[in-house]
């Protein structure tokens, strides 16, 4: 994962993002990488899975 922190309390799932960040051009080329999990991942300690992408236009 980049950038990503993910907080359960219960039933509720928060998560973390540090919009400042960037990591570089999408594959395509046409937008900046803000975050991402990198795929579907399972919530720690749970059976639902996430997939996540923040970007921002180039």
């Amino acid at each position: 994962m980049k950038n990503v922190e993910f907080i359960v309390e219960g039933n509720i799932l928060s998560i973390k993002i540090d919009l400042s960040k960037e990591f570089g051009p999408s594959s395509s080329g046409k937008n900046i990488i803000v975050a991402s999990t990198e795929g579907n991942i399972t919530i720690p300690n749970r059976e639902e899975k996430i997939g996540l992408n923040i970007y921002r236009k180039k």
